[in-house]
């Protein structure tokens, strides 16, 4: 008896001096826990600028309002000349743009700082998949700066670029990974008479507003798409079709722009609930990129537009008339229509950080597809491309928001 009461004691006392250590270990956890926490503030706001987990970065910070940043160490994220896939549309240096420093700046939000942009995460994350880009040259634009982001990663033989239907599907691949980045021209998203990926100059824009079956079949299976449609629609009215083109029956109406733009989202929304994988597909949505085209918008001389400008717009909040804040609303609408209908799209909101960036357009630094009249050559200002972007350059940027939220988003 006396023995085995001994025991039991041993085991009490051993038992409770366990107990006590582990509440050592658990309190000095918790004084290790609340320290890291409040180390991890600053002014009382949770800092995510030393390192991002896999908690959504999205959620906890605004990735569309901040400052540009001045960074020539870490900025461009790849050699314009050493993109192999470049468009002699956006390749301002080797044009003869002697000013670079459009490619050294970098995109800070306020609260946050994005994710460094990792060409193998991503490949990764696209194998056997396809990211898809759907929409005008500006979209393209974005298709160009991906490949450039990516391509570079990647040997000679294990990379490739093919071109179908009819010249409006692009198709980059990286074979190793079975993955690929696309493009597919469509500038309205439904069907127009501007659809030709080389002759879509036209005089007169009409569109067949519930047709895009015509476009999507090409990208209906795609892992990740994303859209825009803006600068195609930048005028009074528009000739709306009900038929097809080749239909001399159907019925052609003129209709004001904004509405019109109404409903080939309206068209486009609707494909997208009935034909989009849910438990497959990322939806983004690209919002307008700005033109700078005005300078005394910005404070410069009247007449004069994006030509010779080298310098960013530092005003914060600067909004030129080239962004439509009403288009910007007809496509949230549809947006968060969609969302009622279980559909999530995802709008990057590119134009307020695109609006400070007078200086990081082609301007005369570009290929010229047509051959310059001596009045053009004469005033350069005529032929100043202030809407597309250089490559490096801001697109990247948008490639950047793209690439956080398909890893933290």
């Amino acid at each position: 008896m006396h023995m085995a009461k001994a025991h039991q004691i041993v085991l009490s006392s051993t038992w409770g001096i366990r107990n006590t250590f582990q509440s050592l270990i658990a309190i000095l956890t918790t004084i290790l826990v609340v320290s890291t926490i409040y180390v991890a503030q600053e002014g009382g706001k949770w800092s995510q600028k030393r390192s991002i987990s896999a908690e959504s970065i999205t959620s906890k910070c605004n990735l569309f309002n901040g400052k540009w940043v001045f960074d020539n160490k870490s900025y461009p994220l790849y050699k314009e000349q050493q993109c192999t896939y470049m468009s002699d549309q956006l390749a301002c240096e080797k044009f003869g743009r002697k000013d670079l420093s459009y490619q050294n700046w970098k995109w800070k939000p306020h609260q946050c700082d994005l994710p460094r942009f990792n060409a193998m995460a991503l490949l990764e994350r696209l194998r056997n998949k396809r990211l898809v880009f759907v929409g005008d040259s500006l979209n393209r634009g974005q298709w160009v700066s991906m490949v450039c982001l990516v391509e570079s990663s990647l040997p000679t033989t294990l990379k490739s670029m093919r071109t179908i239907a009819n010249g409006s599907l692009n198709i980059f691949k990286a074979e190793e990974y079975n993955a690929t980045i696309e493009f597919y021209w469509a500038p309205l998203l439904v069907e127009s008479n501007s659809d030709d990926p080389i002759n879509h100059k036209v005089p007169d824009r009409t569109v067949r507003i519930n047709a895009i079956e015509k476009h999507a079949r090409y990208w209906t299976d795609a892992d990740i798409l994303v859209f825009n449609t803006f600068l195609w629609w930048r005028r009074l009215s528009m000739n709306v079709l009900w038929g097809s083109f080749e239909d001399r029956d159907g019925i052609k109406k003129r209709i004001e722009m904004v509405r019109v733009y109404e409903m080939a989202l309206k068209t486009w929304s609707d494909w997208v609930e009935i034909h989009v994988n849910r438990s497959k597909t990322k939806l983004f949505f690209v919002s307008m990129s700005p033109t700078h085209q005005r300078a005394h918008e910005w404070g410069g001389v009247r007449g004069n537009n994006c030509y010779k400008e080298t310098d960013m717009i530092t005003k914060e909040g600067y909004w030129g008339n080239g962004s439509v804040p009403k288009m910007m609303r007809v496509v949230e609408n549809v947006i968060e229509d969609l969302k009622t209908r279980g559909l999530n799209v995802q709008l990057l909101n590119i134009t307020q950080l695109s609006e400070y960036r007078k200086e990081s357009h082609p301007s005369i630094y570009r290929k010229q597809w047509e051959t310059l009249t001596e009045e053009e050559i004469s005033n350069p200002r005529s032929y100043a491309d202030c809407i597309h972007w250089c490559l490096p350059g801001v697109p990247d940027t948008w490639n950047e928001l793209l690439y956080a939220y398909n890893f933290y988003g």
